[in-house]
């Protein structure tokens, strides 16, 4: 994760607008009650189970949580790019009113990337280095509109010099390899974005880049989707990051949702142990010469996952009546957490 000063992340808070301060709208997307499980030699294993949340039109929400805990299958559950052979997806995934979970596969295609995009990890793996970055970015326009390769090479261009490209008439015509690993991302988005798409996944985009390029990649995200009106989806670890460029975060533990706050209240006022373990657990926040706080053990494997609140083996908070399933408890109008002892706990945030 990486490190964020205090004092910067307090600033970048109190200067926000306040989350509540628009009317509510439409969801854009509405997921209900997704569940994830992939068939296995020795069984059905669960990945996700009865992961629930909206996403307004132009939103920009953080998915964050520990490496294992269910961020990227749920992003590539709503686009379902998980093998249908071995992937059994359950619950609804509403777009735009339309179930993409129950989709005939010639329909869904006509999503992808047209409707709702998403930014993979490594861009040196997304890219095919036999063909021209170019061809790559005007493939995806020409999937889903009938123009000439002409106009799509037009277009392509014009995607490289929206996400600062420097000379795109040049890029265009280069390969995944001559590009650095910032200019390779820059690339991916405008692919993503070349569609206009009304929904865009990034999953973990500003990865193996040094943090002059992370800030460059973070700012450019936020300032596309302030511009065109898109909705996003960060799928991150780095709270720093989604402090920066989300208005809303969604906490995964274990394969499932456990806090879900406006991002100002979150980080300051965290109600589910696990979010304020998150946060301590940044370097910026602990004493100087003082051991760094960290959350004990590790994400349970989900073939072993405990009865009862997922977290609680490793909550310093637990008592009797965690072990009883949780379900999400509202907190406050607009956030809930779950835990059934949020309400009562007074949790540490980034800010206190």
């Amino acid at each position: 994760m990486r490190s964020v000063d205090q004092t910067s992340m307090a600033s970048d808070i109190r200067e926000r607008v306040p989350s509540g301060s628009t009317a509510p709208v439409q969801p854009l997307l509405e997921v209900r009650d997704l569940s994830l499980s992939f068939a296995t030699g020795r069984g059905t294993l669960s990945i996700t189970r009865n992961v629930s949340f909206s996403i307004a039109p132009g939103e920009r929400v953080g998915l964050v949580g520990e490496s294992g805990c269910g961020k990227t299958v749920t992003g590539l559950s709503l686009l379902r790019l998980l093998p249908p052979q071995s992937a059994r997806i359950e619950g609804e995934i509403l777009f735009n009113g339309t179930n993409l979970a129950t989709l005939p596969p010639r329909r869904m295609r006509a999503v992808r990337g047209r409707d709702i995009a998403m930014i993979f990890q490594e861009p040196m793996s997304a890219l095919d280095p036999v063909f021209t970055v170019g061809d790559q970015i005007s493939e995806a326009y020409r999937v889903h509109f009938p123009v000439s390769r002409a106009e799509g090479r037009e277009r392509a261009i014009k995607a490289l010099r929206d996400v600062g490209i420097p000379a795109p008439e040049r890029r265009c015509d280069e390969y995944p390899h001559q590009l650095s690993g910032g200019m390779r991302q820059r690339v991916m988005i405008a692919m993503a974005l070349i569609c206009e798409p009304k929904l865009l996944i990034a999953d973990e985009p500003t990865t193996a880049l040094d943090v002059t390029v992370q800030a460059q990649i973070t700012d450019l995200l936020r300032s596309l989707s302030e511009r065109t009106g898109t909705a996003l989806i960060f799928i991150t670890h780095d709270l720093g990051v989604v402090a920066e460029t989300c208005t809303r975060m969604i906490t995964m533990y274990a394969g499932e949702v456990v806090e879900d706050a406006p991002v100002d209240d979150a980080l300051m006022r965290p109600r589910h142990p696990y979010t304020s373990g998150l946060l301590r657990s940044l370097p910026g926040l602990s004493e100087r010469r003082g051991a760094l706080p960290s959350i004990p053990g590790r994400v349970p494997s989900p073939n072993a996952m405990p009865a009862g609140c997922r977290f609680r083996t490793r909550c310093k908070y637990a008592a009797p009546g965690c072990e009883r399933e949780q379900p999400m408890v509202e907190t406050d109008t607009g956030r809930a957490a779950r835990c059934w002892r949020a309400p009562a706990l007074e949790l540490p945030g980034a800010v206190n």
